[in-house]
């Protein structure tokens, strides 16, 4: 079996790896722009969903080949949170999560000759009140920079969570536990 991973996160890639899950990595690259009236699970699952895809028709594939795509977003009051443009985003992100429980969401897709499986993991996410001095450093970081709702719940931000509802790795980046059940299912390991 081979399995190509739509994404250049190296976050994800590391989850594979611990889960000791073999792959290769062939990023796809869609447009990732919300639509009016599209609900956040749905707008994550479509994003899967196409970059699956796109990685998927780039090349013709031999049998027990699948490729697996993901889209991971943060969701407080129904506001999708995705990566911050700037700066004053990322505090911004971090001024919506500070003091709160907020959700994460990521949709996977396995695509395969025969196979067109979306799914989504959902983890609730608990930060403490956070100082503006505090939001200022983590900005200057620079961590939260190419994170979905500005942090990562694995480095700097950890002094902040207090709380996870939910599978962990869901918030890295990479629902595992529900990959791996993907893939059995579908006799790609």
């Amino acid at each position: 079996m081979d399995l190509i991973l739509a994404s250049a996160s190296p976050r994800r890639q590391e989850l594979l790896r611990a889960a000791n899950i073999a792959f290769t990595v062939r990023p796809a690259h869609v447009p990732e722009e919300h639509r009016p009236g599209e609900t956040p699970i749905a707008y994550s699952t479509r994003l899967a969903r196409d970059k699956a895809r796109t990685a998927w028709n780039g090349a013709k594939h031999p049998s027990g080949t699948f490729v697996l795509g993901a889209d991971t977003i943060v969701v407080v009051d129904e506001y999708i949170l995705e990566k911050p443009a700037d700066d004053a985003d990322a505090a911004r992100m971090l001024r919506m999560l500070s003091g709160r429980a907020h959700q994460v969401i990521t949709s996977v897709c396995l695509i395969g000759h025969g196979v067109d499986d979306v799914r989504s993991e959902t983890t609730t996410v608990t930060f403490r009140d956070m100082s503006d001095q505090e939001i200022a450093e983590y900005v200057a970081s620079r961590e939260p920079m190419d994170k979905a709702g500005a942090y990562a719940i694995q480095g700097i931000a950890s002094r902040w969570i207090p709380h996870v509802e939910g599978d962990y790795s869901n918030v890295v980046g990479l629902p595992v536990a529900l990959v791996y059940q993907m893939l059995t299912v579908h006799g790609a390991l």
